[in-house]
């Protein structure tokens, strides 16, 4: 099946793919798996919480998933490891999990993290999400449901259909992540939480970025919290391709954001 070996080909060439942007002590963020986190189903799902070497209760920051993944394969990939690691040399906790069920099991790796807070490390009032690409349709969809959380930071996402737009849901169906927004409205979400949005201008996947802006006016038009750094060269992926000092120094801003709001 050529079709499916070039699939294959793309998928182990962004599993190896890194954050350029890189931190003094990174390479010494340590790893610890919780094995007894189950998700929404019962099933027993896998977790690694990425410390920062400093003592005391961290604030923590959960990355969603919003692809199908019970073996939990994509939590070693290189772009989820690379941004878990670099929020934890940031001062940070980060959080990444095995779904099974990506738009419920989301909430069962939150419910684990604050039951078992005091095992982790962490603080569990300081919970913020982080998320790209297909991600941020979970990360939203979390949002709307879980009012704990008090901050989010979203890079070159796909968001949700507004307006009688399928481009979210048609990129669901070919890319295979969970369009968890579907059939949600702009008034869904919480409008005093801050919410960053990165937006890559030359971002390649065809409607893409038309989705996000009508998330974000639509916001606006509420006078939502909402920040938005607009990466005007950048493409999808950004992060991971591009060494330049002014994409670096767009991944710091999203950094800085979640530290203010985290109060780290």
């Amino acid at each position: 099946m050529p079709e499916r070996d070039e699939q294959e080909t793309k998928r182990l060439a962004v599993a190896n793919k890194r954050v350029r942007y890189q931190v003094p002590g990174i390479e010494k963020i340590p790893v610890r798996r919780v094995v007894a986190f189950r998700g929404a189903s019962g099933r027993v799902l896998s977790m690694d919480v990425f410390s920062p070497c400093q003592s005391g209760p961290s604030p923590v920051v959960v990355i969603p998933m919003a692809y199908p993944d019970p073996a939990g394969r994509l939590r070693g990939f290189g772009p989820v490891v690379s941004w878990a690691q670099l929020l934890a040399a940031s001062g940070m906790a980060a959080v990444v999990y095995g779904a099974e069920r990506p738009t419920e099991d989301v909430h069962a790796a939150l419910n684990h993290v604050r039951s078992e807070a005091d095992a982790l490390g962490v603080d569990a009032s300081r919970i913020r999400l982080f998320a790209t690409s297909g991600n941020v349709t979970v990360g939203l969809a979390t949002l709307m449901r879980d009012r704990q959380l008090r901050c989010a930071a979203f890079l070159y996402g796909y968001t949700m259909d507004l307006d009688g737009s399928t481009t979210v849901a048609d990129s669901a169906a070919q890319f295979g992540f969970e369009n968890a927004c579907a059939g949600r409205s702009i008034d869904d979400l919480p409008f005093d939480v801050p919410i960053l949005f990165v937006r890559a201008g030359q971002d390649q996947f065809p409607g893409l970025n038309a989705a996000l802006d009508a998330v974000v006016r639509q916001a606006l038009d509420r006078n939502a919290e909402i920040w938005l750094i607009n990466h005007a060269t950048a493409s999808h992926g950004f992060d991971l391709d591009d060494a330049s000092d002014v994409s670096g120094g767009v991944v710091q801003q999203a950094l800085a954001f979640l530290r203010l709001h985290l109060r780290v």
